[in-house]
């Protein structure tokens, strides 16, 4: 079991930057390949961005490459999102999730991710 709190979400303007972090405890944080997902108001959840278990390499929506950075801290079983050039369309509930298993690509699909956060509502204001 992995449990994960988000934070870091609010009210921004757009053009403003928002980070959210990911404090994970319970298993080996290294064994786990991490990813960020958000959910609109009537919308699917859909992927952002994810990162492997060694935070070697990342991969990316197309909607926010160029605007927002995965991060991960495997000794402080953290993994942070820092978004910039926020638009109005970023407005959503931001989800953190773990996929079990040592790899260097992260996958992106949402059944993949076996534990999940309790999510952190982003709001950007146009």
């Amino acid at each position: 079991q992995v449990q994960l709190v988000e934070s870091g979400g609010g009210l921004v303007q757009a053009g403003g930057s928002l980070r959210l972090s990911c404090a994970a405890s319970g298993r080996t944080f290294s064994n786990y390949c991490m990813g960020w997902f958000r959910q609109a108001p009537g919308k699917e959840r859909e992927f952002v961005a994810a990162i492997g278990s060694s935070g070697g390499r990342t991969s990316y929506a197309d909607f926010v490459k160029g605007r927002f950075t995965i991060s991960r801290d495997n000794a402080k079983n953290t993994v942070t999102l820092q978004m910039n050039s926020l638009k109005s369309e970023d407005t959503a509930v931001y989800y953190c999730a773990a996929d079990w298993g040592r790899r260097s690509d992260p996958r992106m699909g949402i059944y993949e991710y076996d534990y999940w956060g309790q999510g952190t509502q982003v709001t950007v204001s146009s």
